[in-house]
């Protein structure tokens, strides 16, 4: 087990165990810190890296590393400087419940572990523009560097432009990820429960409200579900790709949909290509759909926003 401070005491000794995960996490070390080495995102990812139990491997151990970093380096002070100054949040969760219609959380997302680079071209802001513009609930932020070619910055750079909610999406594991989340402008930020022990799943939760952000709590099983529900989670995601395998579960948010309770919103993620998916899912109690590649990759992205809300026919895309 490794056990790392709390980054919120500033190292007065109290700590947080982390041994959840892809099994080659659960027994790693605690990460030294890093010598000097090529730049996030600057080595190749081929195809054995991309396999899932070697990104959950790595992905962890990349964001451990970075993580330690930021609490060594002191930035933790910088961003409790920053939080009170930062714009008001929005609350992703009205968002969704209020919203008239289908709500989607829009993705600024460039690439992805299974898939690779497949939307470079963007720019992060002007993609936000096109989804806040044709009616999209919420956006989601690709924030990791590595494997999905974000940039934290990408948030600082959209709040200003931007008024709908944004949703930092990252693999939040220690608290000075939920401090910087805050700092950078976001209004809510991922908790994924298959990467995260109870107690530590509570206390980021807590933190965060804390700060003012709202946490989406991503589950795939019935077990991670009840884990949700029993630290309070009122904002649930069901994601139907199992991280462990990559493989896809089409009907998972329809399986663990009845198990939330009323006041629970639910988020479906991973697999929406067509209105008819978003539909089906809609029926059984979804209320919000994150969507991502289908959209970024699509001919008219805004056209295509509009058809998972059901705003016009398939195949029918004028230029926005």
């Amino acid at each position: 087990m490794c056990l790392r401070p709390l980054a919120g005491d500033a190292g007065r000794g109290e700590f947080l165990p982390l041994q959840r995960g892809a099994g080659a996490v659960a027994e790693r070390p605690c990460p030294a810190p890093a010598a000097a080495g090529p730049a996030w995102g600057s080595e190749p990812v081929g195809p054995q890296e991309r396999s899932p139990m070697n990104f959950l491997a790595k992905i962890v151990a990349r964001t451990l590393e970075e993580s330690l970093r930021l609490f060594q380096s002191g930035k933790i002070e910088e961003f409790k400087a920053v939080i009170p100054g930062r714009l008001p949040p929005v609350s992703l969760k009205a968002a969704l419940d209020h919203c008239p219609g289908t709500a989607v959380i829009a993705e600024v997302k460039r690439a992805s572990p299974s898939k690779g680079e497949f939307a470079m071209h963007w720019d992060p802001v002007e993609l936000a523009r096109i989804y806040e513009k044709n009616s999209a609930a919420a956006l989601s932020v690709l924030t990791e560097r590595h494997y999905f070619k974000g940039e934290p910055d990408f948030i600082v750079q959209m709040r200003p432009e931007i008024g709908i909610p944004i949703l930092r999406k990252d693999f939040i594991l220690e608290p000075v990820q939920v401090y910087e989340t805050a700092a950078l402008g976001a209004d809510a930020l991922l908790l994924i429960v298959s990467l995260l022990e109870l107690g530590q799943l509570r206390a980021l939760l807590l933190l965060a409200r804390s700060l003012n952000l709202e946490a989406l709590v991503e589950v795939h099983t019935a077990a991670e579900m009840e884990q949700a529900l029993a630290v309070g989670a009122n904002l649930i995601c069901i994601n139907s790709r199992d991280l462990n395998t990559f493989a896809m579960h089409p009907d998972r948010a329809l399986e663990l949909a009845p198990l939330a309770p009323p006041g629970v919103t639910l988020v479906a993620a991973s697999g929406l290509k067509t209105r008819a998916d978003v539909e089906r899912l809609e029926a059984a109690g979804i209320r919000g759909f994150l969507i991502g590649e289908t959209l970024a990759t699509a001919a008219d992205t805004g056209a295509k926003l509009r058809e998972f809300r059901g705003e016009m026919k398939p195949g029918r895309w004028p230029q926005v």
